[in-house]
């Protein structure tokens, strides 16, 4: 479907529709392994235009979905586009990318050297004032109050947000660690293709995000350093997305221990069996106004997922995937 838009979308609030087409057609850009990437000179073009002119809105406390892909982001964000008062961005990385340029791990709009972790110090003013140009000018386009960004990996860069964006929230979404695992190997088996002899998967341009991962989050990661060297030589999606899993968790329990105001953590098993209570909370925490449009539409769409058996993993990881399971609330995996 286009724009995350369906027959139950339209039916609860059809006016949002055309937020989420604009947002899907100017402002977040066509990633690898998508279809239509053709439209992203456009979107530069487009984004290039609002640098170089005025602020047109300003942005307040924004609200950043954060975690590991295939962990629910994507249904949280759509639910939470539904709110009256929000208009929801899907992973706009072109955006970021045009902002910040050294930032595309995936390597969707560039090859050249990018990083995972981004920090205080990387926010030039520049960088600071042309996000928050492009963001206003969203915020513009679609007539809404509040921004809702759903881009996982920016869980890495939480104080380089904060640093942008001072009043910044965080929606920190956990799952179950051999679902999201095995969602992931299925999304890459079934999307990943090759282009002139180039591979492009979940693990970006050639393995272009693994390397980073490894480099930048592995190599400084006081448990996993150790086994660097075995990790390098996993090629299994489920050992790889494992790995990110418990680097990507471990980093999202860090920041909600340094920023407890400013960071909540939200399992998706919760959401999917109590949508209600757990959304309740949710926008008590965003400072977003009550909305019986947003609960209904939520208590209709959310319904809990099959869940995956537990596979074989290496053993230099097994301890710490079962370490971080029981630290998230999900008991030992057997």
């Amino acid at each position: 479907m286009v724009a995350q838009i369906d027959k139950q979308y339209l039916k609860f609030r059809p006016t949002k529709a055309v937020s989420r087409l604009v947002s899907y057609g100017l402002f977040e850009g066509r990633p690898l392994t998508t279809k239509g990437r053709w439209i992203n000179p456009l979107v530069f073009m487009h984004f290039a235009l609002e640098k170089a002119l005025p602020a047109v809105r300003e942005v307040k406390a924004p609200i950043f979905i954060i975690g590991t892909g295939r962990s629910g982001t994507t249904t949280l964000g759509v639910v939470m586009s539904m709110h009256k008062d929000v208009g929801f961005l899907n992973e706009p990385k072109a955006l970021w990318h045009a902002g910040v340029g050294f930032e595309d791990v995936i390597g969707s709009y560039t090859r050249k050297p990018a990083r995972y972790r981004l920090d205080a110090s990387d926010c030039t003013e520049p960088i600071r004032s042309n996000i928050r140009k492009m963001f206003g000018a969203y915020l513009a386009s679609v007539m809404s109050k509040r921004l809702v960004d759903k881009y996982p990996e920016l869980v890495f860069r939480v104080p380089f947000v904060k640093s942008i964006f001072p009043d910044a929230r965080f929606v920190f979404l956990v799952r179950n660690g051999w679902d999201t695992c095995a969602s992931i190997n299925k999304w890459s088996r079934r999307l990943g293709v090759t282009e002139s002899g180039e591979v492009h998967d979940w693990w970006g341009a050639d393995n272009r995000k693994w390397a980073l991962m490894l480099d930048e989050l592995i190599a400084t990661d006081e448990l996993l350093a150790p086994v660097i060297d075995e990790i390098r030589g996993f090629s299994k999606h489920t050992d790889m997305a494992a790995v990110e899993w418990i680097v990507t968790m471990r980093e999202g329990m860090r920041r909600k221990r340094e920023y407890p105001d400013d960071v909540h953590m939200v399992r998706y098993e919760d959401m999917v069996q109590q949508p209600r209570q757990v959304l309740d909370e949710v926008l008590r925490f965003c400072g977003l106004p009550d909305d019986s449009v947003f609960f209904e539409y939520a208590e209709t769409v959310l319904s809990p997922a099959p869940m995956h058996e537990p596979f074989e993993l290496p053993e230099v990881i097994r301890s710490q995937f079962k370490q971080t399971m029981c630290e998230l609330g999900y008991g030992e995996p057997t």
